[in-house]
């Protein structure tokens, strides 16, 4: 099979396609994959600095979607089936091996594309606002980085658990434009979105962290919740605890994957609470970009240079 592989730690550009052979063992679901998603992760794989370092060279690549060609005894999956799967590693390639317990049929109108766009993305939303921030409805809320794949899906999230009000934080109109069909009610710009909203939200989603996290936290409402989510612009803020004891304000961190994975069971939950809204058309994810295996490296470098808007898909 092909695969894209990293042998060196040099950066996006360094990624290969290289010849391996089928992947086998008799406990895992085995995949056709048919598109991959590409995360902010792999782009850090690339360089040795994500938490997860496995021994060169391997494979990255920890969501896919495809067809099941062989399903474990006992297993609730079968050969044919479409499914959408974290397989955490070996994703980036034409075919992979998952877990079952990760792994969970595509409803019948989900194109493959869309089903490696949503598990990880989707499951960070729904931790975020509805497991760690406690979105009540009606409630407002603000999302930074709102035209890339966690912010996409977090404006949709939030539309369809309740929330009353959502507002999307974008550096460009055309950025603008991607929150707006991901449902956005409200679009304003990084700089100078606190005077746009004054202080009306009740909860911050932030996958970028840096310069803007103290206004954001002058923008909660009392009793407001600012999630962290990640630091896509590089740094890493700093809290000055007295914002939170004199407004009653909250930051809460969101570490969904280390959360999720060490609990047997869990991201099943998750999936079954957003099943339903994927299938109604709810929650669909917004492809930014698709790749062949061979232009890896290209689609890992657009998470580099901050160009993507929804999910960067890799299909074999």
């Amino acid at each position: 099979m092909r695969a894209v592989q990293i042998s060196t730690l040099d950066g996006p550009d360094a990624v290969e396609v290289v010849d391996l052979p089928d992947p086998g063992a008799d406990d895992q679901v085995a995949i056709d994959v048919r598109a991959a998603g590409v995360a902010f992760p792999e782009l850090l794989q690339t360089r040795g600095l994500y938490q997860m370092k496995p021994d060169l060279p391997f494979v990255p690549g920890a969501e896919v979607a495809g067809v099941v060609t062989r399903a474990p005894e006992g297993c609730d999956l079968s050969p044919g089936d479409r499914v959408a799967s974290l397989c955490m590693l070996g994703g980036f390639a034409e075919k992979v091996l998952a877990r079952p317990d990760l792994t969970f049929r595509l409803p019948d109108d989900v194109g493959f594309e869309e089903g490696a766009a949503f598990l990880f993305n989707y499951c960070t939303a729904y931790f975020a606002l509805i497991e760690r921030g406690g979105l009540r409805a009606g409630e407002s809320v603000l999302v930074h980085g709102a035209a890339g794949g966690i912010g996409t899906a977090s404006i949709q999230v939030a539309k369809a658990f309740g929330a009353g009000r959502v507002v999307a934080v974008v550096s460009t109109e055309a950025k603008g434009e991607i929150a707006r069909q991901a449902g956005a009610d409200e679009v304003v710009f990084a700089d100078g979105f606190r005077d746009d909203v004054g202080r009306s939200i009740d909860v911050v989603v932030d996958p970028v962290g840096g310069d803007r996290f103290t206004d954001s936290l002058r923008v909660l409402r009392e009793e407001g919740r600012l999630l962290v989510i990640g630091f896509t612009a590089g740094d890493i803020p700093v809290v000055k605890v007295n914002r939170l004891l004199l407004n009653n304000v909250s930051v809460v961190g969101v570490g969904w994957g280390a959360y999720a994975l060490r609990r047997p069971g869990h991201i099943r939950t998750e999936w079954e609470a957003l099943e339903p809204h994927l299938r109604s058309g709810a929650l669909r994810p917004l492809i930014g970009g698709t790749y062949p295996l061979s232009e890896a490296g290209a689609a890992l470098t657009s998470l580099d240079t901050r160009q993507v808007t929804g999910k960067v898909i890799l299909v074999p």
